[in-house]
């Protein structure tokens, strides 16, 4: 599996879709999801919703499992711990494989934002088992 099939694979995913959500990393025990934090995607106090950053973080991992082990993956758990709240202009998530195993990978994943600036805050964390669902 590639960038360009990791692309394609997250751009068959509707929610992911409607999210804006892009990969801009993918190879070597890692990726990276980023989406622009629109106002839509907000709580009720402004922050960017729990539910966006553990959509990011379960996609994420899944996919930096995918850079070892192919597209035959599910997500079977994930936690996520919530740091600080989420603001500012971009939302990424950088997973990286931990251990890969023959029919579970554990990744962990990092949730930062980026401001105009550049400035970058973390914002949670979360680490998964991913369940390989397809012989590699």
């Amino acid at each position: 599996m590639d960038l360009e099939l990791a692309r394609k694979t997250l751009a068959e995913q509707p929610f992911s879709r409607l999210l804006g959500a892009r990969l801009t990393a993918f190879g070597d025990g890692e990726a990276t999801l980023e989406l622009d934090i629109r106002e839509d995607l907000h709580q009720q106090y402004g922050f960017v919703h729990g539910g966006v950053l553990s959509y990011a973080a379960d996609n994420t991992l899944t996919i930096a499992a995918a850079t070892v082990a192919g597209p035959g993956l599910i997500t079977s758990g994930f936690t996520i711990d919530y740091l600080r709240p989420a603001t500012g202009e971009t939302l990424r998530a950088h997973a990286q494989v931990i251990r890969a195993g023959r029919t579970r990978i554990v990744c962990r994943c990092d949730l930062t934002t980026v401001d105009g600036a550049g400035a970058r805050t973390l914002c949670a964390v979360a680490q998964g088992n991913i369940a390989v669902t397809a012989p590699r």
